[in-house]
């Protein structure tokens, strides 16, 4: 089988892939060599908007984090 990877986005160490083939399309966020999340879906218009939402999830996470660390929220 053939298939085709594409990376969608990177935040840091973590980077969100879609990998193609015949029966349709796979997301995978990754953080190294690990993959933290993995979801499968028939089109790639469905994968592309989940991707948009996890890297705004992702984001405003990461912002919150930082922003909060030390004080005590």
């Amino acid at each position: 089988m053939n298939q085709d990877e594409r990376e969608l986005w990177r935040l840091g160490d973590l980077e969100c892939v879609m990998i193609s083939c015949c029966s349709g399309a796979e997301l995978q966020v990754r953080r190294g060599d690990a993959i933290v999340l993995r979801e499968l879906y028939p089109t790639k218009s469905d994968l592309y908007e989940r991707a948009h939402d996890l890297k705004r999830e992702y984001g405003s996470t990461t912002e919150v984090t930082d922003t909060n660390r030390g004080h005590g929220v």
